[in-house]
């Protein structure tokens, strides 16, 4: 059995991520070699592209002087003489070339302005309603643009004759200062005045060069503006005629174009001249090929290696990742090299044979993103192990992607060769169908793709959003393919390519976000573990201190554990802040990819919705500006939700501010956030101040007496941010209830109390009653403990023992110093207090508990008593009951 010659299997991961710069690399020099093949190709056909204004030759450049220092002796004058004399000589024939020059650019300028100014009228009046003969007009029109550029050397020519000028031109300043007064002889006052004509010839001089360069960099930006013009309307216009069954004959000939005999007999016999011309790139990439080939099996045992430890925190690295990414990038690469190494040896074959060959180099990096899609979602690979993504998801993409590649990779060989000089006559038949094929085929890869992702949980079927992008995904490649089939074949093929790409860059940036994800988690992981095995020695010398407080739960710490963290369980703002990066670069990405696309968008604002009015004139409002202002309206609500969160990750975290502050700021962010972003998106629009400022007068009277509470609490919302009497995390009293500020909202403020319940205050009660703030500049808080001793006992002795109780107690703060004071003498009592400090409210009642707890056992062991409450009684005997003399009527009654 063959073995690989690498015998680490890490070298392998390396060796990917390296050929996975080699690979851009490789690629893109094959395709300046063949895009070199076709410009030589094309320089040899009688339609040669002559640039429109020829750069200066070296010849019109005059020759700096020789002459540093002025001369004294007669015959060295006059060398000097001859010296000026052929300078100013060169110098006016220099200048009356670049007024030449000069004039015929100003020619080509105007007429081209002229030229550009009356096709842009002509396409404003009619719009997009032009016959299918115009549109071929156009076209012709945009091929003849093309022949139209500059020299490649013009600007850089005309640069270096003003350097030269202006360097000439102050050696001649510095001739003229060293000169001065030294006669007044011939010779002197000739060279004196050769030497002014010559100045002022430089002068000149430099001041035509510099109108030329201006009038040149004009006449390049008027050539650009010009083609773009001309592209954004063919655009949208049709390139070629619709389907019809003329078009069977033109895909029968275009069959027997391709596989015509003398096409591939030719490319049979220039492979030995190929490979001569490029054998070190052909020996390179055939190494590369064996190494890939020989490597592969140990590749996929060590991709499968690389999950061995994964979720174990002690052995866990971000590297297992890291190698991951690097093996299937060797995976992947076998294919693309194959194809690279398969395009070298076309680069001699004729046209035929180079456009094959560009068509191989796009099929190679096709096969690049998609293949290193399928490694990534092999069995055990990086997608499963490593980003816990869901199997059904990754079957899906493997078989998706598999079938895939049957269809796009000769589409991606055919379609650039149709699209090439040599078969452009055939794009409209063979083209437009091999292009219909691969859009029919991305459409079916697209709607299995979403079928498998949104069946994993019941929330993503009835998700809305995930509806909607289900549908444009398969929707996409359908209407492209009919768009082409419609005519409008290069308009298709612009815009599913950029989609395409635009797909890829993203699914890219997908791939980016989760290693980073992973990394956090790992790093978190680590961080967490770090963090508790230091916590843990505290915990457990609090805990015995903490007991007192165990029936009620007051200040106790929530037990520490090792929490299983996976990606879902980083912290939020780390997420906030690599989403705003993933954010920018996506946009950035798309950006640069769409930016061929956008001048042909151009076109929308000739689609008026509507006018408003702008003092005497109309303002219209078109597509374009809706379209725009649904994107601010976007990026509003994105901004909102994400921006603040991640300036407090990269800015405020980084900051010395008071507690607090950092919620303050990200609050008055948002709230700016959204008011920019109403007032942008609505002038967009039309709205304007003017005729919005009564109604938000009205709305202010309305707000003012139906909403006066809502408003109140909002004002007073505003103020607790900006005074700050209480902040994000204060324990505060107000109304009777103690507990932590959670969260100052617009409206109300919420307070979790000691029970763990979340109480709702609206704002307008912190700013209206007395509030109580425990931790707004100091947190430190005094607790009074009081106990009482017997009479007949030492006050001193109970001083003292009591101090030593309260400075044996780690909770007491030494500043402020505590204290044990003779308060009171009661009916059957000594009472004293102790009164101390401590850092946190948390300390109160175990402070409190472990002072009571400690207190009688230390008196009882110093013979001290607490007595109990005395009363007196006093017992009275009661006095016999006087009664009333009873007479003999009395008696006689009785």
């Amino acid at each position: 059995m063959i073995r690989p010659t690498l015998r680490q299997p890490h070298l392998l991961a390396v060796l990917g991520l390296l050929l996975l710069g080699v690979l851009g690399s490789t690629s893109g020099f094959a395709q300046v070699q063949i895009h070199a093949l076709e410009q030589a190709d094309k320089t040899a056909s009688p339609e040669q592209k002559i640039p429109v204004i020829e750069a200066p030759e070296e010849s019109e450049t005059p020759a700096p002087l020789p002459i540093e220092t002025p001369s004294e002796s007669a015959a060295e004058i006059r060398q000097e003489l001859q010296s000026f004399t052929r300078a100013l000589r060169e110098r006016r024939e220099a200048l009356a070339q670049t007024r030449q020059r000069q004039e015929v650019a100003e020619v080509r300028l105007s007429r081209l302005a002229a030229e550009f100014t009356s096709l842009q009228q002509r396409l404003d009046a009619v719009g997009l309603d032009l016959t299918k003969n115009y549109a071929n007009l156009l076209r012709q029109r945009l091929e003849r643009l093309k022949q139209k550029h500059l020299a490649d050397n013009l600007a850089p020519a005309i640069k270096e004759q003003l350097e030269a000028a202006r360097i000439e031109q102050f050696q001649l300043e510095e001739f003229d200062a060293v000169l001065g007064e030294t006669g007044s002889t011939r010779l002197l006052e000739q060279r004196a005045a050769l030497l002014t004509n010559l100045s002022e010839a430089v002068g000149q001089h430099i001041e035509e060069l510099n109108t030329y360069y201006e009038t040149i960099r004009q006449l390049e930006e008027q050539i650009r503006d010009y083609q773009a013009l001309v592209r954004e309307r063919l655009f949208w216009l049709p390139s070629t005629a619709p389907v019809s069954w003329q078009s069977v004959e033109e895909l029968y000939q275009a069959a027997g174009w391709f596989f015509e005999g003398s096409h591939w007999q030719q490319i049979a016999t220039s492979v030995g001249a190929s490979l001569r011309a490029r054998w070190r790139w052909v020996l390179g990439l055939a190494v590369l090929l064996g190494i890939l080939l020989l490597g592969r099996r140990r590749a996929k045992a060590a991709l499968l290696a690389t999950a061995r430890h994964l979720g174990n925190v002690h052995q866990d690295t971000m590297g297992a990742t890291i190698r991951a990414l690097g093996y299937s990038v060797f995976l992947a690469l076998s294919g693309v090299v194959a194809l690279l190494l398969l395009a070298q040896t076309l680069t001699a074959a004729g046209a035929f044979g180079v456009a094959l060959g560009n068509g191989l180099v796009n099929a190679a990096l096709l096969l690049f993103l998609l293949g290193l899609v399928q490694q990534v979602a092999r069995p055990d690979g990086l997608g499963q192990r490593h980003f816990n993504w869901h199997p059904q998801t990754l079957h899906a993409v493997r078989r998706g992607t598999a079938r895939l590649l049957w269809v796009l990779l000769p589409a991606a060989v055919l379609v650039p060769v149709t699209e090439a000089p040599v078969g452009e006559a055939y794009a409209s038949s063979l083209g437009r169908l091999v292009f219909a094929i691969a859009s029919v085929a991305l459409a079916v890869f697209a709607h299995r793709l979403f079928t498998a992702f949104r069946s994993q949980r019941g929330d993503r079927r009835r998700s809305f959003a995930l509806m909607v992008m289900h549908l444009l995904a398969v929707l996409a490649p359908v209407v492209f393919a009919g768009v082409s089939l419609f005519g409008y074949h290069y308009t298709a093929i612009q815009l599913e390519g950029t989609l395409f790409i635009s797909v890829c860059w993203l699914v890219l940036l997908t791939l980016l976000r989760y290693l980073c994800l992973r990394a956090l988690s790992v790093r978190e992981r680590r961080l967490t573990l770090e963090r508790l095995r230091v916590q843990r020695a505290a915990e457990h010398e609090r805990e015995a201190m903490l007991e007192a407080a165990g029936s009620s739960g007051e200040g106790r710490t929530a037990k520490l554990e090792l929490p299983e963290l996976d990606l879902h369980d980083i912290s939020n703002q780390s997420k906030a802040l690599l989403g705003v990066v993933i954010v920018a670069l996506a946009v950035g990405g798309l950006w640069f990819l769409w930016a061929p696309v956008f001048p042909a968008l151009n076109v929308l604002d000739d689609i008026t919705l509507w006018t408003v009015m702008e003092g005497a004139d109309e303002l219209p409002i078109t597509l374009a500006d809706l379209g725009l202002t649904l994107l601010v309206v976007m990026a509003t609500v994105y901004a909102a939700r994400n921006l603040p969160g991640a300036l407090e990750v990269t800015l405020l975290s980084r900051m010395e501010l008071a507690p607090g502050s950092g919620y303050a700021i990200t609050t008055v962010v948002t709230y700016v956030i959204v008011i920019v972003g109403s007032v942008v998106a609505l002038t967009m629009i039309g709205a304007q101040w003017s005729k919005l400022q009564w109604l938000v007068a009205a709305l202010g009277v309305g707000l003012g007496f139906g909403l006066q509470e809502i408003v109140a609490n909002f004002v007073s919302g505003i103020i607790l941010l900006f005074e700050r009497p209480i902040r994000v995390g204060d324990t505060v009293t107000i109304d009777g209830i103690t507990g932590t500020v959670a969260r100052i909202r617009t409206r109300a403020t919420t307070l979790v109390d000691w029970d763990r319940k979340e109480q709702v205050i609206p704002n307008k009660t912190f700013v209206t009653q007395d509030l109580t703030n425990w931790t707004l500049t100091d947190s430190i808080t005094r607790v009074i403990v009081r106990v009482g001793v017997a009479y007949g006992t030492d006050i001193d002795q109970v001083q003292a023992l009591l101090l030593e109780l309260v400075y044996a107690n780690d909770r007491v703060t030494r500043d402020p110093e505590p204290a044990v004071f003779c308060v009171g003498l009661d009916d059957s009592q000594i009472e004293f207090e102790l009164r101390v400090f401590v850092t946190h409210m948390l300390d109160i009642m175990p402070l409190a508990h472990e002072l009571r707890a400690a207190i009688p056992p230390a008196l009882a062991a110093a013979g001290i008593e607490i007595p109990f409450p005395q009363r007196d009684i006093h017992v009275r005997t009661p006095l016999p009951v006087y009664e009333p003399h009873q007479g003999p009527d009395a008696a006689k009654d009785g």
